[in-house]
C-alpha cells in the first residue's frame, strides 16, 4: 500500500476526477466534500442517503454510487459502544480499505477535507491495520493488489497530515515485525533464533545489545530463565539492548521495557491441557513488542534515554526440566519453589527486572502475557494494568487512551501476598487460593522490582493475541502496547 498526502484547495478542479473515491459520515455530516464536477453528478444522491442514515427506522450504513467509470463509496462512522472516536475511525478506515480492494481499485481516494489532525492520524492507522496479512505459510498466498491510497485534505491541515503520514509509516513497520513473529510458529522462532533477531535488529537501528547464552546466565545467578530453560534443547537467551537518545548533558529519566518472551509454553511438567495450546506460541508477546517498541523508538528519533530486556526461554518437558517442588535462588538474592512449572513468565522476567536494576532505570514497564486469571476479568477489550506509582499508573493510561489502547488498573492488595509464603523457601511461584490470581502474579513480579524505580506490569494475555476478527484485527496478534509504550518514551523525555 502506498499512500500520498493531497490538498483539496491544490486541486484543478477541471481535471478528471479519481476514478475510486470514500466520503465518510457522521452526526449528519461529512468528513470531506465532494469537487464542483462530483457534486453535481453525486449531489442528490448522497443528500439522500445521508437521509436515511438520519431516519432510525432505516438501516443504511453505506452505498455505493456509480457514473460511468467513476465510483463512490459513502459509508457511516460505525456506531460502537465502548469504543472511543479515534477507535471507530480506525475501524472505519479498515472497512473501506477492504471494500476497495474487493473491487480490485488500483487506487482509492479518501475525502477527509472536513476532518481535524487526529481524525486524520486515526483514519491513517486504520489503514495500516487493514493492510496487514500474514501469508509466510501459505503454498499460494492470496495474490494483493497493490492499491495507492490518496488523502485528501484541507490546505491547513496538509502540514500535520504529512508529519502523521511519516510518523504512522514508520510505527507500523515496527507493527508489522511485531505482529509477524508473534504469528511464527514456535519451532521457527525459538530463544536463539530470537535473540539473533534481536542483534539484527539492534544493527539495523544503532542500539547497543548484549545477549547472554545459557552458560552466562548460569555463571551470573540468573536463574529464573535458566530454570524455565533447562527442560528444553532450545537453551534460553537474555538479550539486554540499549537506546540513548537524550543530548549529552541533559538530566533525563531512564526508561527500560521487559518483555516476557516464552517462544513457547507448554507448561512444562505441570502441562497445559492440549485444548488450543496452538495459540502459546503467542507467549513470547511482551518480548516481541518490547523489542519493536525500542527500535521504533530509535527510528522516530525520540530525545530519550530507553532500554530493553527480552526475557526468552521455551517452556517444555524434558529431562531436565523444572519439577514442581524444585528451589531455585533469583538473582535479588530470594529464593523461590516453583509449585507450578506453568507460572513460569513470572520466573524468567524476576532476571529481567534485576537487569532493568543493573541498567539504572528509573521507570520500568513489564509486559506478560502472564495469567488466565486477567482474560477471565477483563476479557479482550482492555489490558490489566499494575503499578507501584499512582501517577506513573495515570501517565500510562492517558498515553494508552490517545491511541485506543485501553487499560484497567487493578491493585497490589498486600493482604494477598503471604498467600505465597512458603516453609521451604522466601517464596513460592503461585497460591493454593485460586483466587486473585492477576493480583498475586503482580506481587510476585514486585518482589523483584529495584528499589526507587517506578515500575508498572501490564498483563496482556487478553490483549495481544485473538482467534477471531476483533475490531481492525481479523486474528492473531493485536500489536497492543506498542504504540503506548512509544507514548510513554516521549513523556519521558
Amino acid at each position: 500500500m502506498k499512500i500520498r498526502i493531497q490538498s483539496f484547495g491544490s486541486l484543478d478542479t477541471k481535471s478528471k476526477s479519481p476514478a475510486l473515491q470514500v466520503l465518510w459520515s457522521e452526526d449528519k455530516k461529512l468528513l470531506g466534500g465532494l469537487s464542483p464536477d462530483d457534486s453535481a453528478v453525486w449531489s442528490a444522491s448522497v443528500n439522500a442517503l445521508l437521509a436515511g442514515q438520519q431516519d432510525k427506522s432505516i438501516s443504511v450504513d453505506s452505498e455505493w454510487f456509480q457514473h460511468g467509470a467513476r465510483r463512490l463509496l459513502v459509508t457511516r462512522v460505525p456506531q460502537r459502544k465502548g469504543l472511543d472516536r479515534g477507535e471507530r475511525l480506525r475501524i472505519a478506515a479498515g472497512h473501506a480499505y477492504e471494500a476497495a480492494r474487493s473491487r480490485a481499485a488500483a487506487s482509492v481516494t479518501l475525502l477527509l477535507d472536513r476532518a481535524g489532525a487526529d481524525d486524520v492520524r486515526a483514519l491513517l492507522e486504520g489503514l495500516y491495520y487493514a493492510d496487514y496479512a500474514f501469508n509466510a505459510y501459505k503454498s499460494e498466498p492470496a495474490k494483493r493488489i497493490e492499491t495507492e491510497v490518496v488523502v485528501r485534505v484541507k490546505d491547513s491541515e496538509r502540514k500535520s497530515a504529512l508529519a502523521a503520514l511519516t510518523e504512522t509509516e514508520i510505527t507500523f513497520a515496527h507493527m508489522r515485525n511485531l505482529r509477524d513473529w508473534v504469528n511464527t510458529p514456535g519451532s521457527d522462532l525459538d530463544p536463539v533464533a530470537f535473540a539473533a533477531i534481536a542483534v539484527k535488529m539492534a544493527k539495523k537501528h544503532g542500539l547497543t545489545v548484549k545477549v547472554r547464552d545459557e552458560k552466562q546466565l548460569q555463571a551470573e545467578g540468573y536463574l529464573g530463565l535458566w530454570t524455565v530453560g533447562k527442560g528444553s534443547d532450545r537453551p534460553p537467551r537474555m538479550v539486554t539492548l540499549e537506546y540513548k537518545g537524550a543530548k549529552k548533558g541533559k538530566a533525563t529519566d531512564k526508561l527500560c521495557i521487559v518483555g516476557k518472551g516464552v517462544t513457547f509454553d507448554t507448561g512444562g511438567i505441570s502441562l497445559k491441557p492440549p485444548t488450543s495450546m496452538w495459540e502459546m506460541k503467542c507467549d513470547m508477546a511482551g518480548a516481541a513488542t518490547t523489542l519493536a517498541a525500542l527500535c521504533a523508538i530509535a527510528d522516530l528519533k525520540i530525545p530519550a534515554n530507553v532500554s530493553a530486556v527480552l526475557c526468552l526461554a521455551e517452556n517444555r518437558p524434558g529431562n531436565a526440566s523444572v519439577l514442581p517442588g524444585d528451589i531455585f535462588k533469583a538473582r535479588n538474592g530470594k529464593t523461590v519453589m516453583v509449585d507450578n512449572t506453568d507460572a513460569e513468565g513470572r520466573l524468567v522476567l524476576s532476571d529481567g527486572l534485576y537487569e532493568a536494576g543493573t541498567l539504572g532505570a528509573t521507570h520500568i514497564i513489564n509486559l506478560a502475557t502472564l495469567t488466565g486469571a486477567v482474560v477471565r476479568a477483563l476479557g479482550t477489550a482492555m489490558t490489566g494494568l499494575f503499578a507501584n506509582d499512582e501517577g506513573f499508573a495515570k501517565a500510562i493510561r492517558k498515553a494508552g487512551a490517545a491511541h485506543g489502547e485501553k487499560f484497567w488498573e487493578l491493585p497490589l492488595e498486600a493482604e494477598y501476598r503471604e498467600w505465597m509464603d512458603d516453609p521451604t523457601a522466601d517464596m513460592k511461584n503461585v497460591t493454593s487460593k485460586g483466587e486473585a490470581g492477576a493480583i498475586t502474579a503482580g506481587l510476585f513480579l514486585q518482589e523483584f522490582v529495584p528499589e526507587g524505580a517506578k515500575w508498572s506490569h501490564w498483563d496482556i494475555a487478553g490483549t495481544a493475541f485473538v482467534t477471531s476478527p476483533w475490531k481492525y484485527v481479523k486474528s492473531g496478534a493485536t500489536g497492543f502496547g506498542l504504540k503506548t509504550l512509544i507514548e510513554m518514551a516521549r513523556k519521558l523525555a
